[in-house]
């Protein structure tokens, strides 16, 4: 008998789960709405953001977000933090360009030369090392100058006299004293005739590496072409740290001489501080610290030096404390009172966390809605790879935008499920599902009653 209960209880428990997996998220569900615009190429849509709209999510990692249709309908969406940002910039430099001449009898092998340069290693004169009877020479190849040039090299742009078409393959190596030399593998430029269609290739890729000098040496001695012109392209690469998003003053409470307190709105993974210098020449060694809630001790989260002072006439200020990215809730800054410290008030703290994304698969007829703010969310986000079957991040960039169509909106949809028609109805997916579990129980009930009822065998 008592495994015949245990199989009803879970099939009953099974039937429940079952039932709560089977039941969608519904805009009624959140605190916060928000209406969406949407520009842009779809069907991918992608919204930066901003911290006033995460501050209204009731869990710290955001799982509690959801964008729903026309239709109430929950859309495929996806979390993504904004990396670092990378520009590249390229520039196309003239460089000089020197014949190297070799005998006929050893046309094939590497000319010798004679270099003189300056003082800051820009080639003046490049000579055969021996010299060579008229009729003897032969143009083995170019020397090119980039010592000019600080940035890696990553295409080499050359134009040649027209009396040597067709294809011109050569060898390329590179070096910075002239006498040790590295190969960069193999190019080909081209110029074709045909009727009265022309084509030409003049782009020779480089690995993308520094070097001050570069030696191209043709294959065939006797197709080697008289160079009009030579330029090489090089790139430079700077990296932006990652986008953050600031939140508006916030103010905080005075403790002790020299502590300051402030409280969140919610846990937040911290990346960086503000702090209100109103005094002129103030000075203040600092050291912040920041916890979860007010049971746990305080941990330290950084330390500087805080000052606003006035220099010829002018304000220099350094006011910000960059953080490691903990979650906290509270904030406590300890001021050496020793620097004068920052007045009897605690001044207001600004606070900024990583820029965070929202990308989403528009399903279904407009408009879209934002959602926030319920504790009992599970986490519905997919991995950009499994939204974008086609994922890359020059492909993110390209994606429709969406836009949060004012703070205002959002802020008044706080109160919406209490007053408006998701709240004034009954609740029949709970409904639905006590039903059920008393039904189960009913059914468990009934079966121990029959088995008590029957005499021993």
């Amino acid at each position: 008998m008592s495994s015949k209960l245990s199989l009803g209880w879970l099939g009953a428990v099974g039937l429940c789960v079952a039932l709560s997996a089977v039941a969608q998220d519904k805009p009624g569900d959140f605190k916060s709405l928000a209406p969406l615009s949407l520009s842009g190429e779809g069907p991918w849509y992608r919204l930066e953001l901003p911290l006033a709209v995460q501050l209204h999510a009731s869990q710290t990692d955001l799982r509690d977000i959801r964008v729903f249709n026309a239709a109430g309908e929950p859309q495929a969406y996806a979390l993504a933090r904004q990396p670092a940002q990378t520009s590249e910039q390229r520039h196309l430099s003239d460089v000089k360009w020197f014949p190297l001449y070799s005998s006929a009898e050893a046309a094939d092998s590497t000319p010798s030369v004679r270099v003189q340069s300056s003082t800051n290693g820009t080639l003046v004169e490049v000579q055969p090392s021996t010299q060579l009877e008229a009729g003897e020479e032969v143009l083995r190849g170019w020397l090119l100058d980039a010592s000019a040039i600080k940035a890696p090299l990553q295409q080499l742009v050359l134009d040649w006299t027209s009396e040597r078409d067709g294809f011109q393959r050569f060898s390329i190596e590179a070096s910075d004293d002239l006498q040790h030399w590295q190969a960069w593998g193999d190019g080909q430029v081209a110029r074709l005739s045909f009727a009265d269609e022309r084509i030409e290739q003049h782009e020779v890729a480089l690995p993308g590496q520094s070097a001050r000098y570069l030696r191209l040496l043709w294959n065939t001695p006797q197709s080697a072409p008289v160079l009009t012109s030579a330029q090489v392209q090089s790139s430079t690469t700077s990296s932006l740290p990652s986008p953050l998003v600031w939140s508006q003053p916030l103010g905080g409470s005075t403790g002790k001489a020299g502590e300051y307190t402030w409280q969140l709105p919610m846990g937040l993974n911290l990346a960086r501080v503000r702090i209100a210098l109103v005094q002129a020449n103030s000075l203040a060694p600092a050291t912040l610290y920041g916890r979860r809630e007010s049971s746990l001790p305080w941990q330290p989260l950084g330390n500087g030096l805080l000052y606003r002072l006035t220099q010829n006439g002018q304000d220099v200020q350094q006011n910000e404390l960059q953080l490691p990215g903990q979650t906290v809730q509270q904030l406590k800054l300890v001021v050496d009172e020793r620097g004068g410290g920052l007045g009897a008030e605690a001044p207001s703290l600004e606070f900024a966390v990583h820029g965070t994304q929202l990308v989403f698969l528009a399903r279904g007829a407009g408009p879209y809605t934002l959602a926030l703010g319920n504790p009992t969310a599970s986490a519905a986000n997919l991995p950009l790879s499994t939204l974008i079957p086609d994922y890359s991040p020059q492909r993110l960039k390209a994606l429709g935008q969406a836009k949060v169509e004012g703070a205002a909106q959002l802020a008044a949809a706080t109160a919406a499920p209490a007053t408006g028609v998701a709240a004034s109805g009954p609740d029949w997916k709970k409904i639905g599902l006590w039903a059920v579990l008393l039904l189960g129980v009913l059914a468990l009930a009934g079966m121990a009653f029959s088995m008590l009822r029957k005499p021993a065998a």
